[in-house]
């Protein structure tokens, strides 16, 4: 009975068989496989490349993180402006102030050609100092000529006499009627580095909300809920020509898996691949005038990289967009095409970069395609090329009976 069976399943076969005596074999038929075989394994080579090739989709989400920091790694050269007269700070809309930042700041002056100074890195001077203090008798305590004291009461060192004017609302003008100045010679540095540049690189953390970094003269502090900018060292006429030109080397905005140096490499391999570049790295702005403002509006987007092993890096990118004026012209001015403008703010001189936290979280994830993708498509190649061949061979076949016959 099973042999009965299995002799009946014989009429379902789909691949009936023919015998060699049936069989009739071309030269064109040869030419044929040869050239099918050519055309499946190209086809299937491809089609291992795309399966082997990392694809990115990438996806738009609301992001809700809160509370996070994010850094601003920066690298600025000012070629016509110390650095005594270069100030790094940072306000944002919660209310957050960080002036004169130096912890994770490092300005080093630069000569007349754009090359470092060896051995004036911005720590320099404050060691002169500290020496200048210890050398000084313990019960010692210096006048602040009229400024605001700080807690202890007394003012020991020039920075300490220049701060307390700047908090009484006062310039500090002449520094040569300081008895703590005239002894740290003050005056005197300033003179020698009037001719110098300045290269301001480091890190500057920051909360995750819109804020502004200011790379400005002087030192700010805060008046009636107003920043002030001491600008009298800057706008002194002292025979140099102090202006904000100034080259962008790299701004970038960091999270804290940039800090590991693993995370940090591959992020920065799957930036370059996607190509995912700085916006203002290289960037150069030149100008003549002393008391010019440049401002940079950054929009900052939260960006993740899901990568093949499952790691999350987590990262920002930002577009960039600038403006420029002449701050002495105050709060008004013209375009070049003869267009009136009104400033709300007069501005100081300066360079501003006004960041904005963008609610978006830009999500790319790297993907591959599947084994059993592969597989199908390599069916289908096989299948569909020997389809197409035995068709055009049979039709080849049959005309070439068909003439033979005339």
């Amino acid at each position: 009975m099973a042999k009965g069976f299995l002799a009946n399943l014989k009429g379902v076969d789909a691949f009936g068989k023919t015998t060699d005596d049936v069989k009739i074999k071309t030269r064109t038929g040869a030419f044929l496989t040869l050239v099918s075989a050519a055309i499946i394994l190209s086809f299937t080579l491809m089609e291992f490349i795309d399966y082997r090739r990392i694809y990115t989709d990438t996806s738009l989400l609301v992001d809700r993180s809160r509370g996070e920091k994010l850094s601003m790694r920066m690298n600025v050269t000012f070629p016509r402006v110390p650095c005594y007269l270069v100030s790094v700070d940072v306000m944002d809309i919660s209310g957050e102030t960080q002036r004169d930042i130096s912890h994770s700041v490092r300005k080093m002056r630069l000569d007349p050609s754009g090359k470092e100074i060896h051995g004036s890195r911005s720590t320099s001077l404050k060691n002169e100092v500290e020496k200048y203090t210890e050398d000084q008798p313990a019960d010692y305590c210096g006048s602040c000529y009229g400024g605001l004291e700080p807690a202890s009461g007394c003012c020991n060192t020039c920075e300490e006499v220049r701060t307390a004017y700047i908090n009484k609302g006062w310039s500090f003008s002449n520094p040569d009627t300081i008895e703590q100045c005239k002894k740290e010679g003050w005056a005197s540095k300033l003179k020698e580095q009037a001719n110098e540049g300045c290269s301001v690189v480091g890190r500057v953390r920051v909360n995750k909300v819109s804020g502004n970094i200011h790379l400005s003269p002087g030192r700010s502090f805060q008046s009636s809920a107003r920043d002030v900018y001491e600008l009298v060292p800057y706008l002194r006429d002292d025979g140099s020509k102090h202006d904000y030109s100034h080259t962008i080397h790299e701004l970038t905005f960091e999270n804290d898996d940039d800090y590991n140096y693993r995370k940090a490499r591959i992020t920065k391999e799957i930036r370059t691949r996607l190509g995912l570049d700085d916006p203002l790295r290289g960037t150069t702005r030149t100008t003549a005038k002393p008391q010019y403002m440049y401002q940079y509006f950054l929009k900052v987007v939260s960006t993740h990289f899901k990568t093949m092993d499952g790691q999350l890096l987590k990262s920002h990118q930002y577009s960039a967009t600038h403006f420029e004026r002449d701050v002495a012209e105050g709060g008004r001015g013209d375009t070049p095409q003869g267009v009136y403008l009104q400033h709300g703010v007069s501005g100081v001189p300066g360079v501003f970069f006004n960041f904005e936290i963008s609610p978006i979280l830009v999500v790319h994830t790297d993907t591959r395609q599947s084994f059993a993708h592969f597989v199908t498509s390599t069916c289908a190649i096989v299948g569909g090329v020997l389809t197409v061949a035995s068709l055009f061979d049979s039709m080849l076949f049959a005309t070439t009976r068909a003439l033979k016959k005339h």
